[in-house]
């Protein structure tokens, strides 16, 4: 019997997970309420507050999983990428814990980590499958050979998918963090009340700065008509805005699905959380005849579970870490 602890601080989110045996039996996520006053992740207040929850998020997750942390057998940890002021957090306490107990070490991609998630429980994909991994940081499509044999086929050239969202939700002045709002109002909106543009992007690859731009320029073109407009229209306008963001997304999934041959479809990452996203990629799969895998939405945003899990695959090939790692705020598949 394996049992992993897994930790996840790559940005706000503390989360601690325990994995026995490749089951989730915990996964404890501690949130970040103070940076939504500042309409975005403050990195420093973000270290600060992995500080004050590791401890009690790793307590709690021990406690549901209903085991004694002597019963611990690896420490799996979020490396990287992320913010590494935060990622130093959650790393030196892996590597306490784990020094402590005398017992490996296990380093784990946060993006692999994310894909991995699919793995927790069934149905699971088979490889080859194709991801769509779209969060705040990261928008990649990535074929997934194996577990962890992994090639980017294509990835943002500037602003990712999440930061698209939260963005445009600035230019809506709606509060932080803004993608989930964008998704709440869209349920209510025309899709097709406003055209925007779809970047033609060389590829696989994704661009959405200037869809941002595209989105500012037409708000303040209504607004010079309509002082109220965004008041009287932003269920149109969010309904429109996501979906672009998700036609931008699925068209070079579905370009990808043609070179490649796969037939397999996930999606992960924190967007893949958006209701429009999920949806369409369903009514995609049925078009061609695809098979589609979603996350549970726990396992969407960032949490300690799907570190466990990638953790344990880990374990399973005695890949272990020395005392020495460092994290890295950027780090490649």
């Amino acid at each position: 019997m394996a049992v992993i602890l897994g930790i996840e601080s790559s940005c706000d989110e503390t989360s601690a997970s325990i994995c026995i045996d490749g089951e989730i039996k915990s996964n404890i996520i501690a949130g970040q309420a103070i940076h939504a006053k500042y309409g975005g992740v403050v990195p420093e207040l973000a270290s600060r507050a992995h500080q004050l929850h590791i401890i009690p998020t790793v307590d709690e997750a021990i406690q549901q999983a209903k085991i004694h942390k002597n019963d611990v057998d690896a420490v799996a940890f979020t490396r990287g990428p992320g913010l590494l002021g935060s990622l130093l957090v959650g790393t030196s306490f892996a590597k306490s814990f784990a020094l402590a107990r005398q017992i490996p070490l296990i380093e784990v991609n946060h993006m692999q980590a994310h894909i991995l998630a699919h793995f927790i429980e069934e149905p699971k994909p088979n490889f080859p499958f194709l991801c769509l991994t779209v969060s705040g940081g990261h928008t990649q499509i990535v074929l997934v050979k194996d577990y962890f044999e992994m090639e980017v086929l294509g990835q943002t050239l500037d602003d990712a998918a999440g930061e698209a969202f939260d963005k445009t939700a600035k230019i809506l002045n709606l509060p932080y963090p803004g993608g989930p709002l964008i998704d709440k109002y869209a349920q209510t909106g025309n899709p097709n009340a406003y055209k925007l543009p779809e970047p033609q992007i060389p590829e696989l690859n994704f661009s959405f700065s200037g869809l941002k731009t595209a989105i500012l320029y037409m708000v303040q073109a209504e607004e010079k008509k309509n002082p109220n407009f965004l008041m009287e229209n932003i269920a149109d306008v969010c309904a429109s805005v996501q979906q672009r963001i998700v036609s931008i997304l699925l068209n070079k999934l579905k370009r990808a699905a043609e070179q490649t041959g796969v037939r397999d479809m996930a999606i992960a990452g924190g967007v893949s959380a958006n209701s429009g996203l999920r949806r369409a990629l369903l009514e995609m799969g049925k078009q061609y005849h695809w098979n589609v895998f979603i996350p549970k939405f726990e396992y969407c945003t960032d949490n300690a579970a799907m570190i466990a899990i990638a953790g344990y695959h880990k374990y399973l090939r005695q890949e272990f870490v020395d005392q020495d790692i460092a994290p890295l705020a950027r780090m490649h598949m």
